[in-house]
């Protein structure tokens, strides 16, 4: 039995590294070739020698007709929809990749050294009532 909790604890803390190793990786890779493109400007405008994107939600007429059209909610959630489209791209990206690879690999290694050794005494106390009952 203890054998086989050890191959647990090992696999698990094996994948838990690996998990961490790659995720952290890829997200170092997708940081560096990150490009953080503007998707859905209306067009660019010159200020002070720099160019910048004209977002939709810049505009004053675009919020209005929003705000016509469905109310405050309705601006609500074109700033949501448009914060949470942005989070899949560029570094944004990365940062949740990161992010995910550490949870998950916390995850397991939690598992394979708090969860598994409490298996373990749970089975030795039972051999040990088998030995006396």
């Amino acid at each position: 039995m203890k054998g086989k909790i050890f191959q647990q604890r090992t696999y698990l803390n094996l994948i838990s590294a690996i998990i961490l190793v790659v995720g952290l990786g890829g997200a170092a890779l997708i940081y560096q070739r990150a490009v953080n493109l503007t998707y859905g400007a209306w067009g660019y405008g010159d200020v002070d020698g720099k160019i910048y994107p004209i977002m939709p939600g810049d505009s004053k007429m675009y919020r209005h007709n929003l705000e016509v059209y469905g109310g405050k909610l309705n601006i609500m959630m074109d700033d949501f929809s448009r914060w949470f489209a942005g989070l899949w791209q560029g570094k944004s990206l990365a940062f949740i990749v990161g992010g995910t690879a550490i949870l998950i690999s916390f995850g397991l290694f939690y598992r394979a050294n708090y969860l598994i050794p409490r298996l373990k005494s749970k089975a030795t106390s039972e051999d040990q009532q088998d030995e006396t009952g």
